[in-house]
């Protein structure tokens, strides 16, 4: 670049005394067009400085600081979190299942005891089920376990469907994820065959959220059933449950509604599981079983093939840090 620079300044100086020494000798001869050399000026960029020195940590507002002297544009972070005022977070102050629920006669001297128990924690609930009365007249305190069981049969047909846009009316927000984890490539069979009990009222509650004037009504039904379910994996093999043989299932279902919105209706909110629950079946899952070791030229006899599993224990490693 620098010997280019050199050639153009040389002709350009040469062409210059020639011309001065021409006019001298010809000052009336005019040339039809004037000669122009383009000549590269020199460059012109901004090189920002650098924010820190290596090996070193600057704080951020020295950053800050730095990016602006540099001409850099930060975006202001917002750290917000999303809420949504259709429902709330979770279950407010939830209902505590008695010991036994569904096994003991309230005959009993045990079955006694949850009754008065049961009538002591009952005061609240009425508090609040006059609050629900209150913004939502048709709420009828003997009706509402059957409006609810047909909320509850029509949300989890919708599930066995994947009918995403009739469960989402009928299941608020924060249940939604939880009835549709893990369900992908995979196939739900459910039947509500009868119920044992007929479902009732067991808790209410009232609760607000960001203001006194936002509230919320929910109320815990209690649901004893049989049912059915039976759950494939993506290959059709069964992982879970079973078509033909019905169980008996009790539930205590949690239902919602935004009190203060006019066109709110009550959606499953979520269930309430207790500590003395049995354990639910295990998930059969899907294994591949390792065939014998075939050459090129052999071929695969299933017929004649037997598969023998060995319980060996692995062998201890150390390990080293």
């Amino acid at each position: 670049m620098a010997t280019s620079m050199r050639r153009a300044l040389g002709t350009l100086h040469l062409l210059t005394c020639n011309t001065l020494k021409n006019s001298e000798a010809c000052s009336h001869v005019r040339h039809p067009f004037p000669l122009i050399l383009p000549v590269r000026t020199k460059k012109r960029y901004f090189i920002p400085p650098a924010t820190a020195l290596k090996g070193q940590a600057s704080g951020i507002g020295d950053q800050e600081a730095k990016a602006k002297a540099a001409g850099v544009v930060i975006r202001q972070q917002y750290i917000e979190r999303p809420i949504n005022i259709a429902c709330t977070a979770g279950i407010f102050d939830p209902y505590i299942p008695p010991e036994g629920d569904a096994r003991l006669s309230s005959l009993s001297k045990e079955g006694l005891k949850q009754r008065t128990e049961q009538f002591k924690q009952g005061a609240a609930s009425k508090l609040a089920i006059r609050k629900i009365k209150e913004f939502d007249s048709h709420f009828i305190t003997k009706e509402f376990p059957a409006q609810a069981q047909e909320t509850f049969i029509d949300a989890h047909n919708a599930l066995t469907q994947f009918d995403k846009e009739k469960l989402h009316s009928l299941v608020t927000e924060r249940c939604y994820p939880e009835m549709t984890r893990g369900n992908r490539y995979k196939t739900i069979r459910w039947t509500f065959v009868e119920s044992l009990e007929p479902p009732r009222v067991v808790h209410a509650r009232c609760p607000d959220m960001v203001t006194k004037d936002n509230l919320y009504g929910q109320v815990t039904l209690r649901m004893h059933s049989r049912q059915t379910l039976a759950i494939y994996d993506r290959f059709g093999r069964l992982m879970m449950g079973s078509e033909t043989e019905p169980k008996d299932v009790l539930e205590y279902l949690v239902l919602e509604r935004h009190l203060i919105n006019p066109y709110g209706r009550w959606r499953i909110h979520g269930k309430i599981v207790p500590a003395w629950a049995p354990k639910k079946d295990p998930v059969i899952k899907t294994v591949m079983i390792p065939g014998p070791e075939l050459k090129p030229e052999d071929e695969f006899d299933a017929l004649n093939y037997t598969h023998t599993v060995t319980n060996t224990k692995p062998e201890a490693v150390q390990w080293n840090k």
